[in-house]
């Protein structure tokens, strides 16, 4: 028995592809030999998926449009930021650390067009406009040319001596990424990489890789391809499984080649051998595996980019017996209906490819080469051309039947539903501040200055705040809260009652962006604090919100006044600062910096996100509006029967606002003081310290307090002492 070489292989293919295919003996260079399965067969798509930083690991050469991990090849130490907060009047101190990260990550084997959008733990990192969410320092794109240069990161922490270029490998590098949103560790990132511009055709990934010894035509094309492995075998076995591709030997070299469709010439019966040198032989022997021992389903798991480049699963079936299922990995990307057809067409070889013949025949039939498609005379169908071997002076071939016609596609595939995070622009910063009383029971020991930022664009992330001392210098102050709910008021709002809900009117306001919502609350949720708005200076609540426009609202059902601010009430203009005030969406600058605001001094606070061009600035006039006592209510006067008045007057708390026993509200202060004013015009006539709730100002005090004064209403102006801070006022007039 001899055996048909293949002339010259060995010696026209060097490396991994001499190792794959110059050491095979014999014409078969199907899934039999050249595509046998052995161990790993280039990359599956979960290898895809997981970023590593091992040693030795492989990076892929890709193709196309792909989604990948990487792997990390060079990074710093952790860069720890220490920031101390707190520790002012009454409040202990906090020191918190943040974390950034410098790296480097391969992504490709073969130079690459561009980088699009980066996801850091399935989290939207850029944006396909090329804005980053989080912050960093720097990032850059190196090409994978064979003539980059040295990243200059790279190189001043490695030194230029021993820092690499990674000529031929595309790679991304991180500046100072901040790692506080990933749990203070470097997180698990993929990239759409576009290395080619377009579909790919299979024959043109194959020539890529072959170094041009590969040819091939009538090949399919694949929107993206991720070659891996240690040779060509691993390579390309992934396309050529999933295809049913044969690799056949020919004048011009090697070819991949689609299973045929169509005959290319046909094997008549005269050229069958029944004879060799006087002995008995059989020309044809036909052999054919059972029903169920094709797969009875077969699915394709691939890259959908229309999930984002994440794995998509097609699968079909066949009716008839059998028990196996068969799964293929092809680490390319495919529309659901593609992957269908392939999986259909797939099956429907497996099922045809059960019968299998033998012929043995003259000389005249080694022109028939391997991976060929033929007819057979007195054979329906199609038959595959396996192996072709000289044997006892004849030459056999072995044939394997393939659908004629290709598989039966399928209807439509879905490629299934996905949960997208919206990729919006970060947008520029918006900045607002306020000087707040206390909204929760206990009394402050400092003004409580809150800083509220928010972009027009639903991709804002936040942004850097800065103190801004009397040196005009800017100090950290820490990051802004989550994106606040803020906008302006319409229209001017008259005043309204503090004892009753207004349903008169109502509150116009336009908010900053329009996937801002504001919504109903219940009498429940109303007493634990919701809806709760800063308009100008007044604090409202609202129990009905409906919306008149894409950003705009309508609010109804106002309690007016709360907290000490109905002085506010009558200060209202158009345009004025609207806020909803929610908890975890307030930062406190000047308590992360452990500093305390003063009345009378300006707070300076700048801001910077990352698409701010340039800083937000904001100043507030600070008022103290925490430390005051609110203005004393229910103020009474009554004749004292002898030409005087008894003037008399209820106590309010800045340290509780829930009538929740019925009996007083604490004091909240050191002890019980006021100051008491009569008022002539703009002429201070009297003033008294008094430490109860009423005050008798008899005629005595009246007839010195009008002598020789012009007319103009007499006015007692009360006020609350507080510890810290005077209280606004109560006033009354009195009879002249």
């Amino acid at each position: 028995m001899a055996t048909v070489v293949l002339t010259a292989v060995g010696s026209v293919f060097g490396g991994p592809i001499g190792a794959a295919i110059g050491g095979l003996v014999g014409n078969v260079f199907d899934h039999g030999v050249l595509f046998r399965p052995k161990g790993r067969q280039g990359p599956r798509l979960q290898d895809l998926h997981i970023q590593t930083s091992t040693y030795g690991a492989q990076i892929p050469k890709l193709f196309g449009t792909m989604r990948v991990a990487g792997t990390v090849i060079w990074a710093t130490d952790l860069r720890e930021t220490k920031t101390k907060s707190g520790g002012g009047k009454g409040r202990p101190s906090v020191t918190s650390y943040s974390y950034s990260a410098s790296f480097a990550v391969a992504l490709s084997a073969r130079a690459v067009r561009s980088v699009k959008r980066i996801w850091a733990d399935g989290n939207l990192l850029r944006g396909a406009s090329g804005d980053f969410k989080a912050e960093m320092g720097g990032f850059r794109l190196h090409k994978g040319d064979e003539d980059q240069a040295v990243d200059p990161l790279i190189a001043s922490k490695q030194g230029m001596a021993q820092a690499t270029a990674h000529r031929g490998i595309a790679y991304a590098v991180f500046e100072d990424l901040s790692l506080a949103d990933y749990g203070n560790r470097i997180p698990s990132l993929t990239f759409e990489v576009e290395a080619d511009e377009g579909a790919v055709p299979v024959a043109a990934i194959a020539a890529a890789l072959g170094e041009g010894r590969i040819g091939g035509e009538g090949l399919a094309s694949v929107d993206g391809y991720a070659a891996g492995g240690s040779d060509l075998e691993d390579a390309l076995a992934p396309l050529v499984e999933a295809y049913g591709l044969a690799l056949t030997a020919g004048e011009d070299g090697l070819a991949i080649m689609p299973q045929g469709r169509t005959a290319s010439r046909e094997i008549p019966a005269s050229s069958w051998c029944g004879r060799v040198n006087g002995r008995v032989l059989d020309a044809l022997e036909r052999s054919g595996a059972a029903a169920d021992a094709v797969p009875v389903a077969l699915s394709v798991r691939h890259y959908d980019a229309s999930r984002d480049y994440q794995a998509g699963v097609q699968r079909v079936t066949r009716p008839g017996p059998g028990r196996l299922e068969q799964g293929l990995e092809l680490p390319a990307v495919l529309g659901g209906g593609a992957a269908r057809g392939l999986a259909a067409e797939r099956l429907g070889a497996n099922w045809a490819g059960r019968a299998a013949l033998t012929l043995r025949c003259g000389w005249e039939a080694l022109c028939h080469q391997p991976g060929a498609a033929v007819a057979v005379e007195g054979e329906a169908g199609l038959w595959r051309i396996e192996e072709r071997e000289w044997e006892a002076m004849a030459v056999r071939l072995s044939l394997r039947r393939v659908p004629g016609q290709g598989g039966i596609m399928p209807a439509g595939a879905s490629s299934g539903a996905i949960v997208r995070e919206a990729d919006a622009p970060h947008g520029p910063t918006m900045l607002m501040l306020a000087d707040l009383p206390n909204l929760k029971d206990g009394a402050s020991t400092a003004p409580i200055l809150v800083a509220a930022a928010a972009g027009e664009g639903a991709g804002w992330r936040g942004a850097a705040l800065f103190v801004m001392n009397e040196l005009d210098e800017a100090v950290p102050a820490g990051r802004s809260a989550p994106r606040a709910t803020m906008g302006q008021a319409d229209a001017a709002l008259p005043a309204g009652s503090v004892t009753l809900v207004d349903e008169h009117h109502a509150l116009s306001v336009t908010l900053l962006a329009e996937d801002m919502e504001l919504a109903d609350a219940n009498e429940q949720a109303l007493a634990q604090g919701s809806n709760l708005c800063l308009v100008g200076n007044e604090l409202i609540q609202f129990s009905r919100a409906v919306r008149t426009g894409l950003s705009s609202y309508r609010l109804t059902g106002l309690r007016r006044g709360l907290r000490g601010t109905e002085w506010a009430m009558a200060g209202h203009g158009a345009a004025e600062g609207f806020l909803l005030l929610e908890e975890d969406r307030l930062a406190e600058p000047l308590a992360a910096l452990g500093m305390e605001g003063e009345a009378g001094a300006t707070l300076r606070l700048s801001a910077i996100g990352i698409g701010d061009a340039e800083p937000v600035e904001a100043a507030l006039a600070i008022r103290g509006e925490a430390l005051k006592p609110p203005a004393p209510v229910h103020v009474r006067i009554n004749p004292d029967g002898a030409g005087g008045w008894r003037i008399g007057w209820t106590r309010r708390s800045r340290a509780g606002w829930r009538w929740s026993s019925g009996g007083d509200v604490p004091l909240g202060e050191e002890s019980e003081r006021y100051e008491v004013r009569v008022l002539r015009g703009a002429e201070v006539k009297r003033s008294v310290e008094i430490v109860e709730p009423g005050w008798s100002y008899d005629a005595a005090m009246i007839f010195q307090d009008m002598a020789g004064t012009g007319a103009g209403e007499c006015i007692v102006e009360i006020r609350q002492i507080g510890s810290r801070a005077m209280g606004r006022a109560a006033h009354v007039a009195i009879p002249v």
